[in-house]
């Protein structure tokens, strides 16, 4: 009778090991999604229920012995086919969820935040756009369930550290006095140039031109005003130039209202510590980045040499065409 007793003890032991330690039930990968709140029998539930552990009283037994109760963490997992007890105790209680993320570029405006956040299915419920350069351009990783208008928060959050970190950092004499005018101009810097390296000396440009008294003649400005930054796909005309609006810095002196989009870190540092320069123009060089000049005369010779590239890139394509 003892001998059997044992032998029933060592098999029930070694069962209950494998159950344990061994390959999972599960076939195929499995996601499953443990809600907070749920407590140890529902997690539980939920794995046994989606196929990936052979018995709850098993689970709840390693989870008492190995102390895992209070460590396991809500979320969404993916499991690997015959992924074992062992192995999914382990990522619950490292919260190795499936990882979601949103990616605002540089540039973009709150609008089009609001639609990449509004895209994510993973993600819940209704929301509304910040203020246009109200939020920081990042990626940002989510979690299934999350609440659209809590991620577009972090998004504004993230932005106020920011200014918080960089506006005390800030050189004297701006031509602006307070943070919500250097996000201002640092969205104009941000839509003028895709090349990093040109963003310092863009700033100092238009910096100089505001301690000047001179207009910033910013044409994304303009597109700002027209379609709220949407590319117009076509060129900008000469009646929209001649435009009085809120937004056109062509006609207007200083600073438009609001930030045309929300710009990146790199722009509002560029702002706010701009190189010391005598620069007041800069116009394409027709290698995707810039020249710049001092004085009119100078930049006059620069814009005819783009006219000039212009003409070339047009005939170019006219050849093409045929």
């Amino acid at each position: 009778m003892l001998f059997a007793l044992t032998a029933f003890a060592v098999v029930a032991g070694a069962w209950v090991l494998f159950t344990y330690a061994g390959p999972g039930p599960a076939s195929k990968p499995t996601t499953v999604v443990l809600e907070r709140g749920s407590g140890v029998t529902g997690i539980a539930d939920d794995l046994a229920k989606a196929g990936l552990i052979r018995s709850k009283a098993v689970f709840l037994a390693f989870v008492q012995l190995t102390g895992a109760g209070k460590r396991l963490q809500a979320g969404e997992y993916e499991f690997k086919p015959r992924a074992s007890m062992a192995g999914i105790m382990s990522d619950i209680r490292e919260g190795r969820v499936v990882k979601h993320y949103v990616t605002v570029p540089e540039g973009w405006t709150s609008d089009m935040a609001l639609e990449a956040v509004m895209k994510q299915p993973v993600l819940v419920g209704e929301a509304q756009a910040p203020p246009e350069g109200a939020l920081l351009p990042d990626t940002y990783q989510v979690q299934r369930g999350d609440a659209r208008q809590a991620v577009l928060q972090r998004m504004v959050e993230a932005q106020d550290r920011l200014m918080a970190e960089l506006w005390p950092k800030r050189a004297a004499d701006l031509p602006f006095s307070t943070p919500d005018e250097a996000v201002t101009l640092a969205s104009i810097v941000e839509k003028e140039t895709g090349v990093a390296a040109e963003r310092p000396r863009i700033a100092a440009v238009f910096v100089n031109r505001l301690r000047s008294g001179m207009r910033l003649e910013s044409d994304p400005t303009i597109i700002y005003g027209i379609s709220k930054g949407r590319p117009l796909g076509r060129g900008i005309l000469a009646s929209e130039i001649a435009a009085a609006t809120a937004y056109n810095t062509y006609q207007i002196a200083g600073l438009p209202p609001t930030p045309i989009a929300n710009p990146g870190r790199a722009s509002i540092e560029a702002v706010l510590n701009p190189p010391k320069t005598t620069e007041l123009f800069f116009v394409a060089n027709g290698k995707g980045g810039h020249v710049f000049a001092s004085t009119f005369d100078e930049h006059q010779r620069n814009v005819a040499n783009w006219r000039a590239v212009e003409r070339q890139q047009a005939a170019a394509a006219a050849r093409g065409g045929r």
